[in-house]
């Protein structure tokens, strides 16, 4: 099971353009069970799949559609629902993917359980389309939710929610970039600085790895 947040120039930079793109080639193509792959948003834009800001089509075109993996075990969301219904549907689809034993279930909580996640940061510690200072923060009870005045354009977008993405078994958190630096160096505790970023609520009862470019660890 794999969910992606994707395809950002963050994740691309480290991510798709060396582990991800070397899927594409042998032997690695021919040595994976694409079958087994299901393929989700963590966040997307609520825009046109193929606007050239969506995620499914930054991902679609740079690595979807290069490997065989079922097109039924792609989830891209339904654009043609307002903002509210996209989440709405997303989350009804994966409770229906839980009940048919596609998506494993975390007992204890109630939450679906992914095998992997794959996250960026931005400048401000936000990760998904959770931004600092936002209601969405406090959600815990919804698997997805909806936000229309994102601090980043586009404004309107579906997310996952903090429960969600901590009941990972994985976790990879992907960071490139200056800009990105001293919110890494806050988040990992080597900063005088004592205020909280965002990005350290990803906390999953599985396994986090952070994956810097020499950029974003400049502040180490």
């Amino acid at each position: 099971m794999m969910v992606w947040r994707i395809w950002d120039t963050r994740v691309q930079n480290i991510i798709g353009k060396i582990q991800i793109l070397m899927l594409l080639e042998p032997p690695y193509i021919d040595s994976i069970e694409w079958s087994k792959w299901h393929v989700f948003w963590l966040d997307e834009r609520v825009i046109p799949k193929d606007h050239e800001d969506s995620n499914y089509k930054l991902a679609n075109d740079g690595f979807l559609y290069k490997v065989p993996i079922l097109p039924g075990n792609v989830y891209a969301i339904n654009d043609k629902l307002s903002t509210e219904g996209a989440a709405d549907n997303y989350e009804a689809c994966l409770k229906n993917l839980v009940n048919r034993n596609v998506i494993a279930l975390y007992e204890a909580s109630g939450f679906p359980k992914f095998d992997l996640m794959l996250l960026g940061m931005g400048p401000d510690g936000h990760v998904a389309s959770l931004f600092p200072s936002h209601p969405l923060l406090k959600e815990n009870e919804k698997l997805v939710t909806f936000i229309k005045d994102s601090p980043k354009p586009p404004p309107e977008r579906i997310t996952f929610t903090f429960p969600v993405i901590n009941f990972s078994t994985y976790i990879a958190l992907v960071i490139t970039g200056a800009d990105e630096a001293g919110a890494v160096q806050t988040a990992l505790g080597k900063s005088q600085n004592l205020v909280k970023l965002h990005v350290q609520m990803v906390s999953p009862e599985g396994k986090l790895t952070w994956f810097l470019d020499k950029d974003a660890a400049s502040k180490l």
